[in-house]
């Protein structure tokens, strides 16, 4: 085949099924507001007390809780990042090319329900909040027992819906103006209500320094004792925790979807916001806030839902964040979703397979029995799709390193890749194996399933033809991809160029919108430096509710504003 001007053969292609065209490539601002709003969700305050359950101490929160999440961020940066940058294909798309359609087409259902699922549960949580600001009765049951609350999550639902047909794009965006807003109120939260706590303890409003603190949460948040009275998890586990709780999307490559719009493959370290920022963060925010409403209510902190805990630290502001955080959430996983569905369905393009998967998601999330269940999923779920990162991994990095041929199988024009789908099985035998057998910690798992299926597939694929050279078939690759590229610049020359509003009245509106972001972290650090007794901590805490969420609307309008401002299409 020829580089020629012949672009029909791609005319009828999803751009989802091409590698992405140059000129809608990102910087890593847009990479680091996604990360940031997507783990920063409403799941967090689940884990807090998750953590308080397991039986954490304090410093093993600290210091594990940082260990973990930088692990996490090193593998996005290494694994995920540069395979996405390098094919500029989501996993689902580049999968085929290597494994062929019977195992793709098996993997991306897999993933339509485990991301439907996730979706569906934080469409859950959000409404949750919603419910308890109506005085909608608790959804207990694993089927939902008011009208009122279907209707709740059909809205909510319509609106994640409705952000994530619209693409990367609008999904960063989306994230782009809550993330900032996420990270205050989850730091303000903590801050509001660690007096509340310090009152209970240590009969003062605030610890006096570092041993204080210390001593503050290994009495009241993370004693090392866990719900069942016995000794806790220790480092080791929470560092596996942390590191483990992404594994779907950095080891299982999942995340390729969102790299392959990223312009270099160091942006892997934009994750830093939502795990540094996000999952530091907020998980230890989350633990002060449910300690301290616990205090406030009465009730022990496991016994508490988002809605509960949102409200003791933040006041009305505390509904909008369970609503955001699961949005923010729901988003991106439904738009994974989609992607992962238009895999399947390549005759439908990416905007009918994300209506019709958010059709389902919208109908799981009305049982509450969905977002329960959320955290054994995730941890499962990674589990599962581990193997298939590891084949992907070893056919992309290893191959051409030890002088085997990547895209062997799609060389051979084969449909069905044995290696694969082998390595596949007995990588979840192993897993899974090794878990019944409770031969080490489950959070570490991951990583002798990953080296055991590189092994496995590295063998079977070099019996079955890896080690061929296939330099005719190689050079036809050489040449399509020259044509896509031609193709795609083409394309570029016929839409629209959108450049930056720099207007003065632009400028203020984003300059509105953090000013009040900034009154919103004075007013909690009053309510947490500025309380001498219970009486005016009380006090305090009722300002702070009561301009926080005049703050909260000021930030949302204006910062919205701002966005649709701060493009203009120029033709």
């Amino acid at each position: 085949m020829d580089a020629t001007n012949d672009f029909q053969q791609f005319e009828n292609l999803e751009d989802e099924q091409l590698p992405i065209a140059k000129h809608k490539l990102h910087n890593w601002t847009h990479f680091a507001g996604i990360y940031a709003a997507e783990h920063v969700a409403a799941t967090e305050f689940v884990i807090g007390a998750t953590f308080v359950a397991l039986g954490a101490t304090t410093k093993d929160i600290l210091l594990g809780l940082l260990i973990g999440n930088i692990l996490a961020v090193l593998s996005w940066t290494f694994i995920t990042s540069p395979i996405a940058v390098d094919t500029r294909l989501s996993l689902y798309t580049y999968l085929n090319k290597i494994a062929g359609d019977s195992m793709t087409k098996l993997y991306n259902w897999a993933n339509v329900i485990i991301f439907t699922v996730i979706s569906a549960a934080m469409i859950t949580v959000s409404a949750t909040a919603v419910r308890f600001a109506f005085n909608i009765p608790p959804q207990l049951n694993w089927y939902p027992t008011n009208s009122w609350f279907v209707l709740i999550v059909l809205i909510v639902g319509t609106v994640v819906v409705s952000i994530a047909i619209y693409g990367f794009k609008a999904v960063s965006e989306f994230a782009g103006i809550c993330a900032p807003w996420l990270f205050v109120m989850f730091t303000c939260g903590a801050f509001v209500l660690l007096p509340a706590l310090s009152l209970e303890v240590l009969g003062k409003p605030l610890p006096n320094g570092w041993a204080d603190f210390i001593s503050l949460g290994d009495q009241s948040i993370w004693t090392g004792v866990n719900s069942d009275g016995e000794t806790g998890i220790g480092l080791t586990e929470v560092i596996g925790f942390a590191w483990a709780a992404n594994t779907i999307t950095h080891f299982g490559l999942i995340d390729m979807a969102l790299f392959r719009f990223s312009k270099k493959k160091i942006y892997g370290l934009t994750t830093s916001t939502g795990m540094m920022f996000g999952h530091y963060v907020a998980w230890i925010s989350a633990g002060i806030m449910g300690a301290g409403a616990a205090v406030i209510i009465g009730k022990s902190i496991v016994e508490l839902d988002p809605g509960d805990v949102a409200y003791y630290a933040l006041g009305w502001s505390g509904f909008i964040i369970v609503i955001v955080a699961g949005w923010t959430t729901a988003v991106a996983n439904l738009y994974r979703a989609g992607l992962a569905a238009q895999a399947i369905f390549k005759n439908h393009s990416r905007k009918k397979t994300t209506i019709a998967v958010g059709l389902v998601t919208m109908i799981v999330a009305c049982f509450p029995f969905v977002f329960s269940q959320i955290l054994p999923l995730l941890t499962y779920a990674g589990l599962l799709v581990v193997p298939v990162g590891a084949i992907v991994f070893t056919e992309h990095q290893i191959f051409p390193r030890i002088g085997y041929t990547r895209y062997w199988l799609h060389y051979r024009q084969l449909t069905v890749s044995t290696p694969a789908i082998v390595s596949w099985a007995l990588g979840l035998v192993f897993g899974f194996g090794l878990n019944a057998l409770n031969v080490m910690s489950f959070f570490y798992l991951f990583i002798p399933t990953w080296i055991f299926t590189i092994v496995v597939y590295t063998f079977l694929a070099g019996r079955y033809g890896a080690k061929i050279k296939y330099p005719e078939a190689k050079e036809k690759e050489r040449l399509r991809n020259i044509n896509i590229s031609k193709f795609q610049e083409q394309k570029a020359e016929g839409e629209q160029i959108i450049i930056k509003d720099t207007t003065l009245f632009t400028k203020i509106l984003r300059g509105i919108s953090l000013l009040v972001l900034l009154i919103t972290v004075v007013l909690a650090c009053i309510v947490l430096f500025g309380s001498e007794d219970a009486e005016m901590y009380t006090q305090n805490r009722e300002v702070f509710y009561k301009y926080a969420f005049i703050c909260t609307v000021i930030y949302f309008v204006t910062a919205y504003w701002a966005l649709k401002r701060g493009k203009i299409k120029n033709t």
